[in-house]
């Protein structure tokens, strides 16, 4: 859940300006992503935590409203390439709680290897919906 994702972005200064790239630059930093170019082609990549670059995509659209800048491209970008990475945005008790609701004959074996979670966090998570 922790780990990086990076989201392609193909030919970005094209596409909003290169002062509109700056400034999608200083605002990553801000939430903890890097948005760079891809070696030395004309590619850039989003990188960072999932749940980083959904808040990032957020201030995005905040600064949107705040002034006419040209992030429309990139935000409907970062939210088309998080749908693949859903399961990295919900918080593991969240995920377990969700899973124990829609299926509660589901093993403890099942919600492992589903989650990747311990043993001790799925009987945690059980003992919980248990006791709903």
């Amino acid at each position: 859940m922790n780990e990086d994702i990076t989201i392609s972005l193909p030919s970005l200064i094209h596409r909003i300006g290169r002062e509109e790239v700056n400034q999608a630059k200083a605002i990553a930093v801000q939430y903890q992503c890097e948005l760079k170019r891809v070696r030395r082609s004309r590619n850039w990549g989003l990188s960072g935590e999932a749940i980083k670059i959904q808040s990032y995509s957020a201030g995005l659209k905040a600064e949107l409203l705040k002034r006419e800048a040209g992030f429309r491209y990139l935000i409907q970008k970062i939210e088309t390439a998080l749908l693949d990475h859903a399961d990295k945005l919900e918080p593991l008790e969240a995920k377990l709680a969700r899973l124990l609701t829609d299926n509660p004959n589901i093993t403890l074996a099942e919600l492992i290897h589903i989650t990747d979670c311990t043993l001790a966090e799925a009987r945690t998570a059980r003992f919980h919906a248990d006791s709903w």
